[in-house]
Order: structure tokens, then C-alpha cells, then sequence
């Protein structure tokens, strides 16, 4: 009996339930949004693989940061701009825990790249003399690989657990991509094994990599305080507000999401905080990091030079 509930071909995207005025609206400011994030964070890969002074474990780590949410933003939004235009709102059930599995394992490599990212900035201002022991080439391609390695392989533990249930009608998502929460919400048996690893892999993922990123900072705030020159104090507190900003983001709306009880937030209010970090975190976080970097407007600028020059 199971196994005959659980053969599904397609599954509804209910998307956002609103008037269809709204949805072209909503379609219009989705889609610059994307176009924004696309074209910023393209913007800023470009710039660190053009310029030799980007070419620091930072960008590195940075031009890591601007895959993943290039990627992230395309595994959601093109179906969701799609579904706005369209009355026909179903998805293959194949392609749809394939997107389950990209957003999981994209949202795990963001969340421990920020981490790497706030020790990079650790090392750099409260070690610099031994910066280049800490954080050579050799450790940041570890770093880079053991991040997406096992961010992938953590996604891939979820997926599996999620094939193993049994799915029974109605086969309708009440959202606007394949969320892992409202994937569960189709299956017709019990989920406490799912839910345990989420919960595990959300304290391993989001609480453990938050605190991590708290405790660099605040050693770093008493860093900074012991700097006597004044421009030294504000060119530390440049390179580090940047990343503050993203990681306040980020964690902040996946925490609500993934560790706050359903009862305080339903499934439309989900939606929103989902919007967050598949849509608006992964296009601030370029214009963060040039409107706040002097380096990188510095790189845009000589960039902009040499293309009036030629």
C-alpha cells in the first residue's frame, strides 16, 4: 500500500494565492530582483578574477559566496516567475526534490562559507603577523572543498530520507518552490526521523556556525578597540561591517524559518521569510559588499578606466 502512494509523477506549486493584477506585479519585481542578482554577483566574480589585488583568500572566499547565490537565486526563481504567468502550476516530482536538494545543499555552503569567511577576518586583524600561516592557498582550497563536500553530502542525507516516504494526495505544495518543510507536508507517514535531522542539521548548520561567527566578531570588536590609529580603526571596521551585514541577513530569517516553533509563523508568513534568503539576501549581498568595500569600488573603478581607454 505504501508503495503505490508513494509513485508520484507531478506535484502542484500553489505559489502566492493572490489577485492576478498582483502576480504581474509581483512577476515585474521578482524578476529585477533577479536580473539585480544575476548581474551584481556576476559583477563581482568578474572583478575578482580580473583584478590581481582581489586575488586574496577574502575574494576567494567571496567569489565562493557570489556561486552560491547565483545559483541559489536560479534553483528558485525562474520556476516561481514562471508559475506567476501561468494557470498551469505542476512540476515533475523528479525535478522537484532535485530542486529540494540544490536549495539544502546551496543554503548549507553559504552558511559555512560566512563562517570561513568571519575566520578569515579573525585571523587577518587579531593574528596578522601570522595571516599567512593560518590562511594560505593551501588552507583556503581545504576550506573551499571540505565546505561544498560536505554541505552536498549533508543535502544528499535529507533527500534520501525523504525518498523513503510514502506520499498521498493531495499533491499540492503551498509554496513557490519545493521547500524541504512543505515536501514533508505531503507524506502520509509519520516524519519524526526528517524532522529530527533537520533540527540537527539546522543546530550543526545555522546555531553552531552563528555562535562561531559571534565570538569571531566580538574578538575582533576588541581588536579593533586596541588599535591606536584611527584609520586603522575604520579601514578594520570597513572590511568587517560588509560581512556583519550579510550574516545578520542570512542567519536571521533562516534561523525564524528552520528553529522557530510553526505555530508562531504560518505557511504564508514561511513564504516571505523563505523570499529572504532565496531571493533578497543573494542580491543585497553584492551591493553590501560595493557600496561598503573601498577595495572593490577601487577594483570597479579601474576596471571602468581601462574599458574608456580601449
Amino acid at each position: 500500500m505504501g508503495g503505490n502512494q508513494s509513485r508520484i509523477s507531478e506535484v502542484t506549486l500553489l505559489g502566492f494565492q493572490v489577485d492576478p493584477a498582483l502576480e504581474y506585479f509581483l512577476f515585474g519585481l521578482f524578476f529585477l530582483f533577479y536580473t539585480f542578482t544575476l548581474l551584481g554577483n556576476g559583477a563581482i566574480l568578474g572583478l575578482i578574477c580580473l583584478d590581481s589585488r582581489l586575488h586574496t583568500p577574502m575574494y576567494f572566499f567571496l567569489s565562493h559566496l557570489a556561486v552560491v547565490d547565483m545559483s541559489y537565486a536560479s534553483n528558485n526563481v525562474p520556476k516561481m516567475l514562471v508559475n506567476l504567468l501561468s494557470k498551469k502550476r505542476t512540476v515533475f516530482f523528479v525535478p522537484c526534490i532535485m530542486q529540494t536538494f540544490l536549495c539544502l545543499a546551496l543554503a548549507h555552503t553559504e552558511c559555512l562559507i560566512l563562517v570561513v569567511m568571519s575566520y578569515d577576518r579573525y585571523v587577518a586583524i587579531c593574528h596578522p603577523l601570522h595571516y599567512t600561516v593560518f590562511i594560505n592557498w593551501r588552507v583556503c582550497i581545504t576550506l573551499s572543498v571540505a565546505t561544498w563536500a560536505y554541505s552536498f553530502l549533508l543535502a544528499l542525507v535529507h533527500v534520501v530520507l525523504i525518498l523513503r516516504l510514502p506520499f498521498c494526495g493531495p499533491h499540492e505544495i503551498n509554496h513557490f518552490f519545493c521547500e524541504i518543510l512543505s515536501v514533508l507536508r505531503l507524506a502520509c507517514a509519520d516524519t519524526w526521523l526528517n524532522q529530527l535531522v533537520i533540527f540537527a542539521a539546522c543546530v550543526f548548520i545555522l546555531v553552531g556556525p552563528f555562535c562561531l561567527v559571534l565570538v569571531s566578531y566580538i574578538r575582533i570588536l576588541f581588536a579593533i578597540l586596541r588599535i591606536q590609529s584611527g584609520e586603522g580603526q575604520r579601514k578594520a571596521f570597513s572590511t568587517c561591517s560588509s560581512h556583519i551585514c550579510v550574516v545578520g541577513l542570512f542567519f536571521g530569517s533562516a534561523i525564524v524559518m528552520y528553529m522557530v516553533p510553526k505555530s508562531s509563523h504560518p505557511e504564508e508568513q514561511q513564504k516571505v521569510l523563505s523570499l529572504f534568503y532565496s531571493l533578497f539576501n543573494p542580491m543585497l549581498n553584492p551591493l553590501i559588499y560595493s557600496l561598503r568595500n573601498t577595495e572593490v569600488k577601487s577594483a570597479l573603478w579601474r576596471a571602468l578606466c581601462k574599458e574608456r581607454r580601449m
